[in-house]
């Protein structure tokens, strides 16, 4: 299928497709916080990979990861135009992925990655899942502090 529209305008609209407050994070949020679990959305501290929600004092840094720019293995696809291009981007999105994991986790964080389709299937689970990393972090800190 060809693109009905220029290359300028594509960009234009690419750089319009939001990269934070997302309708998946957006519901991760407000489940968490209904949940009584606070979290920030920035640190004062950079980290990788900008995460979209951190738990600073637990160390636990969130991501939720769109299906299509992540290359979600059950739902993601490559478009059947441009597809060198899209192959290439995705790939390096997944590529940088598992880079950020890797420093965050070198700087003693635990990350979470969720797939938009997991929060939109089973948001209890998600909210089990982040509820079950801190509590596991706080064990760990506790058993390290004794």
């Amino acid at each position: 299928m060809v693109d009905t529209i220029s290359s300028e305008e594509r960009s234009r609209l690419m750089a319009l497709v939001r990269h934070h407050g997302t309708g998946p994070e957006l519901a991760l949020r407000k489940a968490l916080w209904i949940s009584g679990l606070r979290y920030r959305l920035k640190t004062k501290i950079r980290l990788p990979g900008s995460p979209d929600l951190v738990f600073p004092g637990a160390k636990v840094a969130v991501f939720v990861d769109g299906c299509f720019w992540h290359g979600c293995p059950l739902h993601g696809s490559i478009p059947k135009s441009h597809v060198e291009f899209w192959s290439s981007k995705i790939a390096r999105n997944k590529t940088r992925d598992i880079e950020v994991d890797a420093k965050l986790v070198l700087a003693g964080w635990l990350v979470i990655r969720l797939w938009e389709h997991q929060i939109r299937d089973s948001l209890t689970t998600c909210v089990d899942e982040v509820r079950a990393a801190l509590a596991s972090k706080r064990s760990e800190s506790l058993r390290l502090h004794r």
